[in-house]
This record gives C-alpha cells, sequence and structure tokens, in this order.
C-alpha cells in the first residue's frame, strides 16, 4: 500500500461527526416487517445549523407538484425492475428468467457498449426509496426488496467461480451462455492431438446477432489459430485456419444467417488438401486447396469454446453437444447427428473430445470421449479482486482506468460514477426500508473501492480524477460519508478522502475561477461530497471551496431556468447568452446545484440559496418533466434547449440516461426542503411556498399549506394538533421587491419584509392559528450579462417562455404600458382560463414548467424603437447608448415609483443628462417629459 500523504492521514473516529444511527442492523435477510416503522433519517452533523425534514414527515397536497409526481410515481410503479436487474444476473452469469434489459445506456447495445450499465438501476432504486418513503405504498418497498435480493444473489455469485446455467438443449440439456456474463469454455490442451484430420462439431442455439462471436476458437495469439464464428462480418458462419495471422487466413464461409433462438448443427471437416463446412447437415462451403490443418498449429495454449483471441464478443446462448473426432466423417455421418445425440448416431461420440453438457451444477463439463478432458467454465475477466464488489459489468473498466491517460468512453466510461449511482440507491433504500441487505452491500462495495484506491499512489488518484468523462465520480464522496456515518469504519471516512481533485478543491478553496472548459456535470457533485467531508472532518478548505464554487456558477454560468452548461461544459465567467444552444441547461447539472444550494444552507442561512432553490425547482425541474404518462419511460429530458423554437425532447438517447435516472429522482422529493428546522428546534424556515402537510413531530404540530402557488400569489398556512413556541421564518424571494405581508389570525404583523430575506413571526402557536402570506407577483425581465439586448422574462418566480416554431429570436417591447411598479404585466394580455398564460403582439407565453412539446423561446430579443409611456407614444425614437442601455432602460431602472410624479421627476433627471451627453435633443426630451406627463400608468 502506498503510504497516506498528510492530507489523507486518517482521522480518529472522533471525526465522524455524525452520531451513531438509531436504526436496527439486525433486520433478516428478507427485510423488516411490512409493518415496522420507517427508520431513522441520516443523523444530522453537528455543523449543521438547520436540518432538513424526512421525505415522510412532509406530506405534498393537491397542487402542480402532485400533478407531476403522480406520473412518476406510476411509472415506478409498472416498470418491471427484472429489466433493470438483468444486467447485473447477466454479469454473473445468472438466470434473467427472458428479461430484456432497458434501452440507451442500460443495455449492452447502448452507446459505448453499455460502458455505464447499473446506474440506472441505481436511480430507479432511489426514486423507489423516495417514493415508499413519501408515500407508505407497500409497493414500492416489495419493489425495492427484490430488487436488494437479486443483488445480493448477483455478488454472491460474482464473488464465486461462475456455475453453469443450464437450459432445454436440442436433445436433453443444454449450458446457456447469458449475454453479458463474459464467461465461455475453456477445454484442455491436448483437445486437438496434433491431428492432421478432424471434424468439429457443435448444437449451438444463438441468442444475439453481434458478429464475430465464436463457436470455438483454438490458438495461441491473434496470429496463430483456428476458429469457427457463429456469424462472420457478413453474418454468416465462418471458419478459419491460420499460422501467420488474420491475413493468412484459410476458411470457409457459409451462405445463409444462423436463425437466433433455434437450434443449429455446424460441423467442420479437414481432410488432406479440404475443408468442408456443414449447417443443419448441408454442406454450404468447400475448399479443396487448403495447406494448413490442426497439425499444423502445434499444442496450442487456448482452447476456446464462445471465447475469442480477438476483442470480439463472448458467443451469446447455448450449447449442446460439441464433438471433436480424428477424421473426417462422411457426409452421411454429419447428416445422422441431425437427429440424434453422437452416441446414438453413425458417426459415434467424439474421438478426441465429446461433451454433452448434460451438468446442471458446477462449473465443469465431462468428456465423455474417453480421454477424461474435463472443460472448466470460466470469465474473460477472471473474477473480482474483492468480495464486495458489484456492478452490472467486469471489473476490467475500474482497473483500465487506474493506467489510463486519455479519455476513450468506449472502453471506460465513469466507472465510478456508475458505482456512486448504485452505492447511493443501495443506502436510500436501506433508510427507506431498514433492509440489512441494502447496508451490507453498500458496505461492501465500499470495502472493495477502499481495496483498490487506497494502494494507489497520489499523483494516479488526481490524474485519474481530472480524466474527463472516465474519471467521473459523479456524488460519490457524498455517498460514502454517509455510509461512514452508518458502518463507522474508519476505512469508509479514509475512501471518502481518496477522491479528493485536489487542483480543483485547491482553487475553489483560494476563490480562483477555472472552470472554463470544464465538464459541468463531471464537478457540480464533487462539492456536495466536500460538504459532507467538512461535516465528517472539520477541514475548513472543503465547506471554503464549495460556497465559493456555487458563487462562480451562480448567477455568473446560470441561465434564467436555473441551469447551466452548453453541450455539457461551461464557458468563461458571464458568458451566458454566448452557450446558449440545442443542448444548452443538462437536467443534472440542476439536480445537481439543487442539492449543493440546499446542502450550504444548512450550514449557513443565507436566502440565495433557497432563492435559486425556488428558480431551478420551479422552471428547470418541473419543465423537464413531460405532463403525460408512460410506462416504458419516465420522460424527461437530457438537455433543455434553448434556441428559439426549440422542442423538448422528453426521450434523449433512446432512455435510460443520467439525467432521466436523476429526473426520477426529483420527482419523487419535490418536497424535500419546502421546510427545514433550527438545530436547536427554535425555529421553522418555510423556503418555498408549496401545498404541503409538514409533521413535526418534536414540536407535536403541523404545519399545512394551502396554496396554488405559483398560479397564486401567495400561500395560507394553518397550525395543527397541539402547540409549540418557535419563531416562523418565512422567505421573501428576492424578486419580491414590494407587498409582501404576512397576517396572522387575520391580522397584520409588525414590520417591514425585504427582498432576498426571511421574514420571521415569533410566538407560542395554538392549533387552528392561520398565516397568511401575500406575495405579489411582478413581471420583470432578466437580461444575459453578455448580450443585455437578449432577455427572459419573469412573472415572479416563473420564467414564461414564447410559444412560436420561429428558429429566430423574437423581438417584443415590454415598456410601453408599465406600471409605476415597475412591473411589465400591463404590457401582456391575459389568457382567459389559463393560468400564468399572457399573449403579447399575438404570441402567447406560457410558464416554462409546463412540460409539452410546444416550440419555446426561452429568451427573447428586447426591441423599444419608440420612447411610449402608458400606451402613449411620444413620437421620439428611443435612444441607446454605445453598451446597448437605451433612454427607457435607464428610466425604469429607477422603478419602483411610489407616484407618477416620481417616475416624472426621474424622466425630467434622465432625459437631462443624456441632452448633455449629446444623445438626445432639448425638442425630444420635451417631448418625453410632456408624454410621461400626460399618460396613465398603473400602480
Amino acid at each position: 500500500m502506498a503510504p497516506a500523504l498528510p492530507r489523507r492521514t486518517l482521522l480518529q473516529a472522533a471525526l465522524l461527526t455524525a452520531a451513531t444511527p438509531t436504526v436496527s442492523h439486525a433486520a433478516t435477510g428478507a427485510g423488516r416487517a411490512a409493518a415496522a416503522p420507517l427508520p431513522a433519517t441520516l443523523p444530522a452533523p453537528p455543523a449543521w445549523t438547520v436540518r432538513p425534514f424526512e421525505l415522510k414527515d412532509v406530506k405534498v397536497g393537491q397542487g402542480l407538484f402532485a400533478t407531476k409526481r403522480q406520473l412518476m410515481l406510476d411509472h415506478g410503479r409498472g416498470y418491471d425492475v427484472n429489466r433493470l436487474l438483468q444486467v447485473f444476473r447477466a454479469n454473473a452469469g445468472l438466470n434473467t428468467g427472458g428479461a430484456v434489459a432497458p434501452g440507451g445506456w442500460e443495455g449492452l447495445d447502448g452507446e459505448a457498449n453499455g460502458n455505464l450499465r447499473g446506474h440506472y438501476t441505481g436511480h430507479f432504486l432511489s426514486m423507489l426509496s423516495q417514493a415508499y418513503a413519501s408515500t407508505g405504498d407497500q409497493a414500492y418497498a416489495d419493489r425495492i426488496r427484490t430488487m436488494l435480493g437479486a443483488l445480493t444473489d448477483v455478488r454472491a455469485a460474482l464473488r464465486k467461480d461462475p456455475a453453469v446455467l443450464s437450459a432445454t438443449g436440442r436433445f436433453g440439456t443444454a449450458a446457456e451462455n447469458v449475454r453479458g456474463s463474459h464467461q465461455y469454455v475453456s477445454l484442455p490442451a491436448p483437445v486437438l492431438n496434433g491431428s492432421a484430420a478432424i471434424t468439429l462439431s457443435a448444437w449451438v442455439r444463438p441468442t444475439h446477432n453481434a458478429n464475430w462471436t465464436r463457436v470455438f476458437d483454438f490458438g495461441n495469439d491473434t496470429t496463430r489459430y483456428m476458429y469457427l464464428a457463429a456469424r462472420n462480418a457478413n453474418g454468416v458462419p465462418r471458419f478459419a485456419i491460420t499460422t501467420s495471422g488474420p491475413g493468412a487466413e484459410q476458411g470457409l464461409d457459409g451462405t445463409a444467417v444462423l436463425p437466433l433462438d433455434r437450434w443449429s448443427h455446424l460441423a467442420v471437416t479437414i481432410s488432406g488438401s479440404t475443408g468442408t463446412l456443414y449447417v443443419n447437415g448441408v454442406q454450404v462451403a468447400r475448399n479443396t486447396s487448403m495447406t494448413l490443418n490442426p497439425s499444423s498449429l502445434g499444442t496450442l495454449t487456448n482452447n476456446w469454446l464462445g471465447r475469442s483471441h480477438f476483442d470480439d464478443p463472448v458467443f451469446a446462448g447455448a450449447y449442446d453437444e460439441f464433438n471433436v473426432w480424428s477424421r473426417a466423417l462422411t457426409a452421411a455421418e454429419i447428416t445422422s447427428l441431425q437427429s440424434n445425440r453422437a452416441a446414438a448416431s453413425a458417426a459415434g461420440r467424439g474421438t478426441l473430445a465429446s461433451y454433452a453438457f448434460d451438468e446442471t451444477s458446477g462449473g465443469t463439463f465431462a468428456d465423455a470421449s474417453g480421454r477424461g478432458l474435463t472443460a472448466t467454465l470460466r470469465r474473460t475477466w477472471g473474477g473480482p479482486s474483492h468480495p464486495g464488489f458489484l456492478a452490472a459489468y467486469p471489473e476490467t473498466q475500474f482497473i483500465d482506468l487506474e493506467t489510463r491517460t486519455t479519455s476513450d468512453y468506449t472502453k471506460v466510461w465513469a466507472p465510478y460514477y456508475t458505482a456512486h449511482k448504485i452505492l447511493r440507491g443501495l443506502l436510500d433504500a436501506y433508510l427507506a426500508t431498514d433492509d440489512a441487505r441494502a447496508l451490507d452491500l453498500a458496505s461492501g462495495m465500499c470495502d472493495w473501492m477502499y481495496s483498490r484506491l487506497s494502494k494507489l499512489p497520489d499523483a494516479t488518484l488526481q490524474r485519474m480524477w481530472a480524466l474527463f468523462s472516465s474519471g467521473e465520480f459523479g456524488g460519490i464522496v457524498e455517498a460514502i460519508v454517509d455510509l461512514s456515518a452508518f458502518t463507522g469504519k474508519a476505512d469508509h471516512l479514509a475512501l471518502a478522502r481518496l477522491f479528493d481533485l485536489d487542483k480543483l478543491i485547491d482553487a475553489c478553496a483560494a476563490n480562483t475561477d477555472t472552470l472554463d472548459g470544464l465538464h459541468a456535470n463531471q464537478h457540480i457533485p464533487i462539492f456536495t461530497g466536500l460538504v459532507r467531508l467538512y461535516d465528517a472532518t472539520g477541514e475548513a478548505r472543503y465547506l471554503t471551496a464549495a460556497k465559493n464554487f456555487w458563487g462562480m456558477v451562480v448567477p455568473h454560468r446560470m441561465f434564467g431556468i436555473g441551469g447551466t452548461s452548453s453541450a455539457e461544459f461551461w464557458k468563461a465567467r458571464g458568458i451566458v447568452a454566448g452557450t446558449i444552444s440545442d443542448t444548452s441547461a443538462e437536467t443534472c447539472c440542476a439536480y445537481n446545484l439543487l442539492k449543493l444550494s440546499r446542502m450550504l444552507f444548512f450550514h449557513e442561512q443565507d436566502p440565495k440559496y433557497m432563492d435559486y432553490y425556488e428558480r431551478a425547482l420551479y422552471n428547470q425541474v418541473l419543465g423537464s418533466k413531460q405532463d403525460r404518462a408512460d410506462a416504458e419511460k419516465p420522460l424527461v429530458t437530457y438537455f433543455i434547449g434553448l434556441t428559439p423554437g426549440h422542442v423538448r425532447d422528453y426521450t434523449p438517447k433512446q432512455g435510460t440516461t443520467c439525467c432521466e435516472g436523476t429526473g426520477m429522482e426529483s420527482a419523487t422529493k419535490y418536497q424535500d426542503s419546502v421546510y427545514f428546522k433550527k438545530a436547536d428546534g427554535s425555529a421553522l424556515y418555510v423556503n418555498l411556498y408549496s401545498p404541503t402537510t409538514l409533521t413535526w413531530a418534536e414540536k407535536g404540530v403541523t404545519v399545512t399549506q394551502t396554496t396554488d402557488y405559483p398560479r397564486e400569489q401567495g400561500s395560507t398556512l394553518t397550525v395543527g394538533d397541539g402547540s409549540a413556541a418557535f419563531e416562523l421564518r418565512l422567505r421573501v424571494p428576492a424578486w419580491a421587491t414590494s407587498g409582501f405581508k404576512v397576517t396572522v389570525n387575520g391580522a397584520a404583523v409588525n414590520g417591514t419584509p425585504t427582498a432576498g430575506t426571511y421574514f420571521a413571526v415569533s410566538r407560542t402557536w395554538q392549533s387552528g392559528d392561520v398565516v397568511r402570506v401575500t406575495i405579489p407577483f411582478r413581471t420583470r425581465v432578466e437580461k444575459t450579462p453578455d448580450d443585455p439586448g437578449l432577455q427572459a422574462l419573469f412573472h415572479g418566480p416563473v420564467n414564461l417562455v414564447a410559444r412560436s416554431s420561429a428558429t429566430s429570436s423574437l423581438q417584443f417591447g415590454l415598456y410601453r404600458n408599465a406600471a409605476l411598479s415597475g412591473d411589465l404585466l400591463p404590457s401582456l394580455t391575459p389568457v382567459s382560463g389559463k393560468p400564468l398564460h399572457h399573449t403579447l403582439n399575438g404570441t402567447e407565453f406560457a410558464p416554462f414548467f409546463e412540460g409539452t412539446e410546444d416550440p419555446t423561446h426561452a429568451y427573447f430579443r428586447r426591441s423599444e424603437p419608440k420612447v411610449v409611456f402608458g400606451g402613449t407614444d411620444s413620437g421620439v425614437t428611443n435612444p441607446a447608448r454605445s453598451n446597448g442601455t437605451t433612454l427607457l432602460d435607464e428610466i425604469w431602472a429607477g422603478a419602483p415609483f411610489t407616484t407618477k410624479a416620481a417616475l416624472v421627476t426621474r424622466v425630467q433627471n434622465t432625459v437631462n443628462t443624456w441632452v448633455s451627453a449629446g444623445l438626445l435633443t432639448q425638442t425630444d426630451a420635451q417631448k418625453v417629459v410632456t408624454t410621461a406627463q400626460n399618460a396613465s400608468y398603473a400602480p
């Protein structure tokens, strides 16, 4: 083991600031009884000055969130989890029950050959866990337990040598080779016996149409070998023999494709210079000019059924009989093999080797030739380095990463990212069901990771984690620290620190912005892990780095909807308009920024974190979920294109992407940040206005929010079930610049609410107390920092998008009917019966959160050609400075105005400045002032 650097020096158990959890580790293998209470939540670290409630404590009421959530709950309840488990079972060589793996990234045929498979299963476990915690519906717990049972079986199988999977054969019992198992049969070295004449015969039932999979491949390497492929590049069987590599192969090619899921008989004979290939007893190819035969190869090192000496897929399907004779069978003898076992045919059993594959257990196959050449079932990758290994693919990706210096996701695609999703899913399952198997699997995974990573020099780790894509590890640090709070294992906390990417951490701790060119979602979840490492170790640079990083993204690289990144990457600070594309705002980025905002708020109750939370949740996250049901797909976006006329894609990349995974999780935890409590119980934070009912068990009260927010401009909170003294802290959104009011039992509360703060109401609350919060929405624009003329329209917290199929930026003016408050809403016309829908110049604006397939414009081009007040045109062209700021921009920047006179004063002062600068004539200035004086305005 490489010596640990000082920063990785193992801290004593006392540094584990989380208390010992009050959950039972003695659950039976089947999990806890259905009637048992939900287990305690993950212990809150003492460093958290406010703490969250469990999902089960916050019930979602009817409204926007409930409607969206139900679509995902139904999907989670109905989807066949055996499809998710298929790739795990296949990897372990277990029976997959005929299940078909999901498409996209989660199957063997997906992007990069499915090198991320297993990640989606972790997401699904998290989604089911949250669904169960939120609803108490036993159906979700049952599905979790099914998955945990299967994963337990998978790990047990991976710990052992492969075992035969028997199936119905052509004549009796066959040996099944599940696609994705990486299993093959190894025959002893003397099997060919140096014979010059030979016949090789096999019954096979292919289950996949991959080219170049081998029925057999006898050889030393890619130079000296003899093989029979079930399919060549043209999809037909091919036999070849060579002593000088592929270019010198002497071969026989079939004429037709072997059918899938049906038994076919293949036979090859060589005698003298003649080689013959038979398919189902019929000669399909003959070569009379062969100069090579098995004796030309000598004694070979590898004699394989199902495995290739090249980088070809392992044969997927079943073998019944495999026989080798030291002579060329006649055509009649080949025919006799079609309807009989070899022993009962005219040919008899193979004289060199004869395998019936009648075994139903174990990992060896008996040879009936009389030569005693027992065959052995093996894995191409050997076996796990540690018994805790659990994955849906071999450990080879993890091994390759340790020496890899360049990224190639067709070979290594973020293996520790995939491990994180599985680990997180197991932890969530444990929290939801108290099933000890989940904790055991999770702990084993971390034991295995520690056994690998702790042996690597720090320089190797730094190289690995800095490698784009291949070195991505998601939020694994957060999950490992959470696990360590349950297990108390020092190795687990030490493992979490092995993922430190020092270059990034040190730069962010010094508030040096180095994000330009980085992959966004590879790095955002690193910082949720750093916050948890601070909780566990007290090392200040972790928390400082996370806070500074957040400030580098929000708002400097943030789109109006709360998302970030373009084609998954960041550009320079302050570049927003310049990153708008069809691949803007990867949905995973918003999911992880929400997590980070939430965790930072636990340490520092800066309202900016919850202002961001509202923005991203009510816009990108809600808008990323399509508003329709689907049994097969969760219908969640990957990217949200922000180009003009973009149509959201809710089935990206054929499904099962990272964003569909996080999208499933988001839709089952909408309520996780509505309320927080001060660590000492003295205050309740109301962060979001959402129809929910909080059960605050420690206080013996409930708090019920009744609202249709954001379709309603406010919320009503009712205390129930008891009495308790605490301070109610109500978030005043940063955009709520006027009119925020609070009443208790109808009486106004003293104090002046300030936008971007919390408004506190302190009293001993009694059952039946009613708090009414009024939050007037104001319609406003947000300008992109690098192109102020490109703007997004907001009504309160809601981004309003124009619905239009136009593919160039729409142009709108909004000042013509602006209210004295600066509210731009009077310039728009409400659509009757459609809350939050408006029209402007014949174009409909709708909330971004509506998950439709309408073409939308999240940004528009601001155009105010004339100076207009209260609908009255002054006849004066609206002049602009060299930076694009117009006269009207400067006038309305002074809003809100308490009176019309205050607005006119602002107009007079502004035009005077522009006249002095030579940007406006005195005559035009007077027209502007006169128009402002004569116009009428909404308040």
